[in-house]
Formats: structure tokens, sequence, C-alpha cells
């Protein structure tokens, strides 16, 4: 009896102490490895909540590596858009110099032809890059979505040019900005919004000067984006003696309707500062000495492109000094506000990279 307790005592004792060897072993093995890999948890049975934990680091750590590379594409692309506003800046100020030289009084038609083709390879270089594509081959002005060329014209139709896009600027994220600027904002206009309309005067003869001022909106809520037809049908200078009364008519398309009109009377021996009356929300001013027969024409431009194919058209037909001098003055005036469009939307590109930079 005594025997057999002592032989199950013994079996019990090696058992123990196999099972404690076995275990000191793997917990020796298990720090050896820990030792090795530099890890206190190798794998996710040594610690499932400390395990969780690290997959959801893990996680977070490649989430973040994505969102910075994909910031640094926008940022490039944000980059490379307002380079290019600038570089469209630039074109349209080298723009701008050529029709002031154009508007010299010594340049004969033959002359203004020859500055007519420099300017048309700066438009061309504007266009182009209007509907320039980032490395990725994106649209850099593509707004909310847009064809891969945004911008469509000269098209045979009104209107001359289209944005071939959604307008709007794509909001910022907590983690990334736009891939794209919006091109409507840049280079497309509104008769509302900018007032940019082109007037044209019909051929006045030697010896006589007709002009007018840029356009100018007095209430965007009335403007229709409609064109003008002003012609002159009456000059009075014998009802009152030394006082001159100008009549005109003013036809509006779309409708087509006519509104007969009598400007206040100016002294005979001075020249004309006549404004317009019967363009809804719109104010012009011609100045001159007006004739019966003479005619004005106004009509919004769309574009940006628009203003520039005005200018180069109508300088490069200008029949006369008169017709330079109309010419040259509704250009800059348009130039003018096509620019403060862009340089608006260059200083919210400026504003986006300012954005990239605060977000990493």
């Amino acid at each position: 009896m005594t025997s057999s307790l002592s032989r199950i005592g013994s079996a019990n004792t090696y058992d123990n102490a196999v099972r404690n060897i076995s275990m000191r072993q793997s917990a020796l093995s298990n720090l050896q490895e820990n030792l090795t890999s530099g890890k206190r948890v190798v794998r996710a049975s040594d610690d499932p909540t400390s395990a969780a934990n690290a997959e959801r680091a893990l996680n977070r750590i490649s989430r973040i590596a994505t969102d910075q590379r994909a910031l640094e594409a926008q940022r490039n692309a944000i980059a490379m858009a307002e380079s290019t506003l600038g570089d469209v800046t630039n074109s349209l100020q080298r723009f701008r110099e050529l029709v002031v030289s154009a508007g010299n009084g010594v340049h004969s038609n033959a002359e203004r032809k020859s500055i007519a083709i420099e300017l048309q390879g700066l438009r061309d270089q504007i266009f182009a890059s209007a509907n320039q594509k980032d490395t990725n081959g994106l649209p850099l002005f593509s707004a909310l979505g847009s064809a891969l060329a945004p911008f469509v014209g000269p098209q045979a139709t009104p209107p001359d040019y289209t944005f071939n896009g959604l307008p709007g600027q794509a909001a910022s994220s907590d983690v990334a900005i736009p891939f794209t600027l919006d091109g409507d904002a840049a280079f497309m206009h509104q008769p509302a919004r900018d007032g940019v309309y082109n007037t044209s005067v019909s051929t006045i003869p030697s010896g006589r000067t007709l002009t007018t001022d840029g356009v100018t909106v007095t209430n965007a809520s009335a403007v229709t984006g409609a064109s003008y037809l002003i012609a002159i049908t009456n000059v009075d200078t014998t009802t009152t003696p030394g006082t001159t009364v100008v009549s005109y008519d003013v036809t509006t398309t779309p409708p087509g309707s006519t509104a007969a009109q009598v400007a206040p009377g100016y002294p005979s021996a001075q020249s004309a500062s006549i404004a317009v009356a019967g363009m809804a929300g719109l104010a012009l001013t011609f100045n001159g000495t007006p004739a019966v027969g003479d005619t004005l024409t106004v009509a919004p431009s769309p574009s940006i492109f628009s203003v520039l194919d005005n200018a180069i058209k109508d300088i490069k037909e200008a029949p006369n000094n008169n017709g330079a001098t109309q010419a040259v003055g509704q250009a800059l005036h348009n130039i003018d506000i096509g620019m403060s469009r862009i340089s608006a939307v260059r200083g919210q590109a400026g504003d986006l990279l300012n954005r990239a930079d605060r977000i990493t």
C-alpha cells in the first residue's frame, strides 16, 4: 500500500516538473522572440487588446500617409494652376500694351493689322492656358467637373465661347484641398455681375469724332444680357439757337423692341457727352459730334476670349483713327475687368496653398 502511494506521488511530481519546464521554456522562447523582434506583442494571441490597438494605429498611419500623398498631388495641381494664371496675367498685360500701341494716331491701317497678328498669337496662348491639364491629364480649371477641354470656341452661333462644365469651386476638407480651380469664374463673364459689353461705332468720316465710354452696371437685378442698337435719328440745332438736341432710337434684342429717346440739349459749340437711356440696368455715354445715321452696337462679351477676339477684330478693321480709338478704349476697359476676375481666382489658389501648408 505504501509502495503504491509512493509510485503515484513520484508520477505526479514528474508530470508537474515536466509541465513547469515546458511552460518556462515557452515563456523563455516568447521573451527571446520579443527581444529579437523588438516588439512586446508579436502575435495577436500574445495580447488581444494591445494587438487591436496596434492594428487601429497602423490603419490610422496608413490613412494619414495616403492623405499626405493625395494632399501633395492636390498642392502640385493648385500650384500649377496658380502659375498658369500668372502666365495668363502676363500675356494679358502684354496684350494690353499692344492695344495701347494700336491706338497711336500715327499708325496706318496696315500697321494696326500687323499689331493684330501679334495680338492673335497672345490670344491663342491664353486660350491654350485655360484648357491646360495637370500631370495626371486632368484640366486645371474644371471647376466642379468638366470635359477634358473645359472651354469651347469660337462658335458660329452665340455665345461664341462656352464653359463645358459645372461652375463652382470645390470645397476643402480637414485633410484635403481641391484638385482644380473654377475656370468659369476666372475666364467667363456674366452681364449683371461683370458688365462686360463691347460697343462698336459705325464708320465716322474724317472731321468728326464719336466714341463711347465703357459700359457700367447701375442695377444688376435689372440687367437682362440683351444687345442694343443705338441709332441717331435727329440732331436739332435750330429750335433753340446755340443748343443742340440729339434724338435716338434704342433697339433691344431680344425682344427686338425699339424705344425713341431724346437727350438733354447741350451747347452747340461743345462736343456732346450724352448718357444713353433705355438700357436696363446699364449706363453708357457717347461723346463727340453725332450725326443722323450714326449707330452704336452694344453686345455682351461672355468671356475674356470674346473680349480679346473683339479687340483683335475691331483694331484690324478700324477704318480710321476714330475707329481705332473706339476699339482701344473698349478693349482696355474690358480687359481690365477680365484681369480682375483672373486675379480673384488666383488669390483663391493662394489661399488653398496656404491651407495645404496648415494641414501638413
